[in-house]
């Protein structure tokens, strides 16, 4: 297996993909790296970032392994590297799409849910918030990104439930906007889509996000740095 977030061309739009063989476990290295490719779309000037994960996973979110390691002040720092990362995808000035080819949990939810648009595939998939279910208070930044994937009304479900969402459910709400049957299918479904996004304004569409997550981002930076991390 190569290196766990891999960076390629497909002509204006950047390919990221996640796959670590297993279920794209976050860590510190695997954010910087998240964080480097996002800068290297934006450096090159593409026009769109497609972001996906291997079959079965886009991610279970952060290492459970390492956490059990770390020390209160290493916990600390990996939860603002999270934050700070997914964030950076969340306001990046480039159209984003995910491509979800099986589950997404807490960490790797939330880093879809950052994204523009989502696509996810058919199958005994979860997209969940865990984090109350697992004793964790719901981070206000990560709140913050949710809301603009979930609608209002099932905001509860998601992030004070624990709700597990299955492909059809995320579906019904519009919390993705189509399902493939298999994860090659739901790739060209958001190829299509990125696609499509690459050739509207990049100046406008920047600035557009700028106004419309900027003043987001930066309550929930200050949610960030109240809550420690």
């Amino acid at each position: 297996m190569g290196a766990p977030i891999a960076y390629e061309r497909s002509g204006p739009i950047a390919r990221i993909r996640l796959d670590d063989g297993k279920a794209n476990a976050m860590s510190v290295p695997w954010f910087e790296a998240l964080t480097a490719a996002f800068d290297r779309a934006e450096a090159e000037g593409a026009a769109a970032v497609l972001l996906s994960g291997r079959n079965g996973f886009f991610s279970g979110g952060l290492d459970l392994r390492l956490l059990q390691t770390l020390s209160p002040e290493g916990l600390r720092s990996l939860a603002d590297t999270l934050a700070r990362s997914v964030l950076r995808v969340f306001a990046s000035s480039l159209p984003t799409v995910a491509a979800i080819g099986g589950h997404a949990i807490a960490g790797g939810a939330v880093l879809a849910m950052a994204c523009d648009v989502r696509f996810a595939t058919v199958g005994a998939y979860r997209l969940q918030l865990n984090e109350v279910a697992i004793g964790i208070p719901m981070p206000t930044w990560m709140a913050m990104v949710a809301a603009s994937a979930v609608p209002s009304h099932r905001l509860s479900e998601a992030l004070l439930h624990a709700r597990a969402f299955s492909p059809d459910e995320a579906l019904a709400l519009g919390i993705v906007s189509a399902l493939g049957g298999q994860s090659e299918e739901t790739e060209t479904l958001a190829q299509a889509a990125a696609g499509a996004l690459a050739g509207l304004s990049r100046a406008a569409y920047a600035e557009s996000k700028r106004r419309l997550r900027g003043p987001v981002v930066e309550r929930a930076l200050e949610g960030l740095a109240a809550e420690g991390g």
